[in-house]
C-alpha cells in the first residue's frame, strides 16, 4: 500500500482469474456505456460505515471485497472489430486500486452527508476505463484515523443495483472484522457459460420472440399528445415517502393476492394511461432478471429490461392488478436478451411498421436491493406523504418511477418530462399513488375515479390527429418527417383515411421510388413521437414543372416501400 496526497494505492491478490465471453448483461451495459453519458450509467451511493471503523480496517475490507468477487476485478479489453467493441471479460487475479481520502473531521453529521453527496455527484460523471479493473471507485471521508463516510461509484458493466446491495452487506461485515463464508453464487464467467449453453440459447430466442410480438403489435410510444415537441430532456425529479401508504399497499396486496410490486405497477400503469389518454401501454421494467431465484445473489450486472404490454381498459384496479400480474410474469420470464439482436429487431420492426419503438415509460423496482438498515438510517418523514424535490435528471425517457422501498414505508422517485407533466402535475401524479392505494383498501376501486383522486386531466389531441394501427400521429408531424427525409425538392401531400396513411410525392428526381423514399424516412424517424412513416407511397415523376392538380393524376410508381 502506498499513499500520496490524498490518494492511497492498494494491491490486491484474488484467488481466481480467467477469461471468457461477455454475459448478456455485460454486453448490454457496455453498449449503454459507449452510447450514453457517464452520469446516466454509473451509479453512486454512500455506504454505511460501522461504528469505530478505522482507515486501515476500511482499506483492508475494501481489498478483501475485491479479492472476494470476480466481477469487481473484471476488465473488458477492446475487441478486434473496427469499433473495438469488447468480446471478452478478463478477470484479473492480481492488481491494484486507488482510493481518494478527504479529511473531514471538523464537520457535523449533516455536513458530512452533504459533502458525501457532492463527491458522489461529481465522481459519477467521470467515465470508467472499461479495459481496466476494478469496477468500483471509492472516496473516504475521514476524521484522523477514523472513517466517517464511504462514497462509492459503480460501473454498471460490473455490478447492478442489486449487486451493490449485496456488496454493502459484505463491506459492513468485513469492516466490522467479521469472517464471511465462501462465495457460492455464480460468477459472471459461469453465467456466460450458462447463457451460451443450448438451454440458455433457447431461453434467449424465446425472449426475442416475446419482444418481437409486442414491438410488432403494440404502441411504439405511450405519450403522443398535444405538447410533445421533441426529445425528452431535464426530467423533473421528486421523492415521495409515506408510512401510511406502505400500510395501505400491504392491505391491497393481501386482499388481491398480488405482490406489492405488482400492485404498485398497476397503480402507476393506471395513472399513466389516464394521463396519456390511451388504454394500451408498453413499458419497460428494469432489474428484470433479479426476479429469478438462481440469480438473486449474483454479484455482477443482470441489467436487462422486461418489456410489458398492458391493456388498461379495465373496470377497476383489482382487474388491472390481475392483468399486471400476468404481463409482469411474461415480461420477467422473457428478459434474458442479446442486446445486439434486440436493437436489430427494433430497427427491423421500424422498417416494417414505419414506427420506431421508444422506451418512454420505465419502472425500476429497487425495493429488494436497498438494505433496510440504510432506509431506516434516514431521518423520519416530516409529513405523510413527504415530497422532496431533487435536481433534474438528464434521462431519455418521458416517465420513470424508481421504487425504493415498499415495506414499512413506501418510498419512490418520480421522474417526469416537462412535455408530459409540468412540475405541479408531476407532484399531483406522485401524490396520487398513495391516494389510490388508500382508496383501494376497502375493495375494488373503479378506474373512473382516477381523475378525481389524482386531480390530473387526460392529455389532449387537438387538430389533425389520427390513429394508425396502435399509434397516434399528427399529420403536421408526418409532413415535417417527410420534408426532413426527402429535402425541399419534392412536393408532398399527406392524408390519412380510415387509418391508412398515404404520402403522394411529386418529384423531378427519376431515382426516387417508394422504396428509396421509405428508407429515407426511416433514417430520420428516431426521436419523433408523433409521426410514423406512411403505409403507402405514390410517386409522381415530372421532367419539368409540376402541373397543377398533380396529385389527382396517375402515379408513376406506388407501393408500401417496405423491403
Amino acid at each position: 500500500m502506498t499513499e500520496t496526497s490524498g490518494r492511497i494505492t492498494i494491491r490486491y491478490s484474488g484467488a481466481s482469474s480467467g477469461s471468457g465471453p461477455l454475459t448478456l448483461g455485460q454486453d448490454n451495459m457496455i453498449r449503454c456505456i459507449r452510447r450514453d453519458r457517464p452520469e446516466q450509467i454509473n451509479k453512486e451511493s454512500v455506504w454505511p460505515v460501522p461504528d469505530r471503523t478505522t482507515l486501515p480496517a476500511a482499506l483492508d475490507a475494501l481489498r478483501a471485497l475485491l479479492e472476494r468477487h470476480e466481477s469487481l476485478r473484471t476488465g473488458f479489453p477492446p475487441g478486434p472489430g473496427a469499433d473495438g467493441f469488447p468480446e471478452l471479460q478478463n478477470v484479473h487475479g492480481d492488481g491494484e486500486f486507488t482510493v481518494t481520502t478527504v479529511p473531514a473531521g471538523a464537520l457535523g453529521e449533516a455536513e458530512l452527508d452533504q459533502l458525501a453527496d457532492e463527491f458522489g455527484r461529481a465522481d459519477v460523471a467521470v467515465p470508467f476505463d472499461l479495459a481496466a479493473a476494478p469496477r468500483l471507485r471509492f472516496t473516504l471521508l475521514t476524521d484522523g484515523d477514523q472513517l466517517r463516510r464511504l462514497v462509492v461509484v459503480a460501473c454498471h458493466a460490473g455490478v447492478d443495483a442489486a449487486a451493490v446491495t449485496l456488496l454493502i452487506e459484505d463491506w459492513t461485515a468485513l469492516a466490522a472484522g467479521k469472517d464471511l463464508p465462501p462465495v457460492t453464487s455464480r460468477t459472471p464467467l459461469q453465467v456466460a457459460e450458462q447463457e451460451q449453453s443450448s438451454q440458455g440459447r433457447r431461453k434467449t430466442q424465446a425472449a426475442l420472440r416475446h419482444w418481437e410480438n409486442i414491438l410488432a403489435t403494440g404502441p411504439q410510444v405511450v405519450f403522443a399528445t398535444d405538447g410533445i415537441t421533441g426529445p425528452p430532456d431535464g426530467l423533473a425529479t421528486l421523492v415521495v415517502r409515506s408510512r401510511s401508504a406502505a400500510a395501505d399497499l400491504d392491505i391491497v396486496a393481501r386482499r388481491t393476492g398480488a405482490g406489492p410490486s405488482v400492485v404498485l405497477l398497476a397503480v402507476i400503469a393506471a395513472l399513466t394511461a389516464h394521463r396519456a389518454a390511451r388504454t394500451e401501454l408498453v413499458f419497460a421494467a428494469l432489474s428484470a432478471n433479479r426476479q429469478r431465484s438462481a440469480m438473486a445473489d449474483h454479484i455482477g450486472t443482470l441489467a436487462q429490461d422486461a418489456l410489458l404490454a398492458l391493456d388498461t381498459d379495465a373496470a377497476d384496479l383489482d382487474e388491472l392488478i390481475g392483468r399486471v400480474k400476468v404481463a409482469s410474469f411474461n415480461g420477467y420470464w422473457n428478459s434474458t436478451l442479446n442486446a445486439d439482436k434486440v436493437w436489430q429487431l427494433i430497427e427491423d420492426v421500424a422498417e416494417r411498421r414505419g414506427a420506431r419503438f421508444t422506451r418512454q415509460v420505465v419502472v425500476n423496482d429497487l425495493s429488494l436491493t436497498i438494505p433496510e438498515a440504510m432506509s431506516e438510517a434516514r431521518p423520519a418523514p416530516t409529513t405523510d406523504p413527504e415530497v422532496t424535490w431533487l435536481p433534474d435528471q438528464p434521462l431519455p425517457v418521458r416517465l420513470m418511477v424508481n421504487i425504493l422501498r415498499a415495506t414499512g414505508s413506501l418510498e419512490f422517485a418520480l421522474l417526469a418530462c416537462p412535455q408530459v407533466l409540468d412540475r405541479e402535475e408531476t407532484e399531483r401524479f406522485a401524490r396520487a399513488v398513495p391516494a389510490v392505494l388508500a382508496a383501494a383498501v376497502v375493495g375494488p376501486l373503479p378506474l373512473a375515479e382516477l381523475a378525481a383522486l389524482s386531480d390530473l386531466r387526460p392529455a389532449t389531441r387537438t387538430g389533425d390527429w389520427h390513429r394508425v394501427g396502435a399509434d397516434w400521429i399528427h399529420l403536421d408531424a408526418v409532413r415535417t418527417l417527410l420534408a426532413d427525409a426527402l429535402g425541399p425538392d419534392p412536393l408532398v401531400e399527406v392524408s390519412c383515411v380510415e387509418g391508412r396513411l398515404t404520402a403522394r410525392i411529386a418529384t423531378t428526381d427519376p431515382a426516387l421510388t417508394p422504396e428509396t423514399a421509405h428508407r429515407a424516412v426511416i433514417a430520420v424517424l428516431p426521436g419523433r413521437a408523433t409521426a410514423v412513416a406512411p403505409q403507402h407511397y405514390a410517386v409522381h415523376h415530372h421532367a419539368g414543372a409540376v402541373p397543377a392538380g398533380w396529385a389527382a393524376l396517375p402515379a408513376t410508381a406506388e407501393g408500401p416501400g417496405r423491403a
